[in-house]
């Protein structure tokens, strides 16, 4: 099985990827850093090098490779991954796989993202906490409707994350 992890950035899904992938001895893949390897690039040099129209067709190529021939693995999809090309319709074709939306309420992210806001190209620009509310605001606003398309939708505000697991697990048996 492949069970695929969706959520906006901050949202937890290679911190509980990680971990669902050691309780189900499954291998646990971060897509990003699949794209980093197979490219040899860090994702900002990709971008700033090649560009995002050629970042986001390498994403759906990759993102396309690994669900067709890994088994038993975990996969963290990027924040955007959803949102571009057929990415969710690749997903909801793959038999033996499932799809999780973490969703954690805008609040929550803008205060979890505010203090690593530096590792995060998107918004390192960002000088306040009011206008990364309304930065991630809009941007979940665009997301949605994609996360949505997730086959289970687990909230993650003010969980654990022995809750969370419990959450995913308890879609997988």
């Amino acid at each position: 099985m492949i069970i695929v992890l969706i959520g906006y950035m901050g949202s937890g899904k290679s911190t509980i990827g990680k971990e669902l992938a050691t309780v189900l001895n499954y291998d646990f893949l971060d897509l990003d850093d699949y794209i980093s390897n197979k490219e040899n690039a860090s994702i900002p040099e990709i971008f700033k090098k090649k560009g995002e129209i050629y970042f986001r067709k390498k994403e759906t190529e990759y993102l396309s490779e690994v669900i067709s021939t890994l088994e038993n693995v975990v996969l963290a999809l990027g924040g955007g991954t959803p949102c571009y090309g057929n990415n969710m319709e690749l997903l909801k074709v793959i038999s033996n796989l499932k799809s999780f939306y973490l969703k954690l309420s805008i609040p929550l992210l803008a205060k979890r993202l505010f203090l690593e806001r530096s590792k995060r190209p998107l918004i390192s620009h960002i000088n306040s906490e009011t206008e990364l509310l309304e930065f991630i605001g809009k941007h979940l606003f665009e997301r949605s409707p994609y996360y949505s398309q997730s086959e289970f939708t687990i909230n993650t505000d003010h969980k654990t994350k022995q809750e969370i697991l419990e959450a995913l697990l308890a879609h997988l048996i």
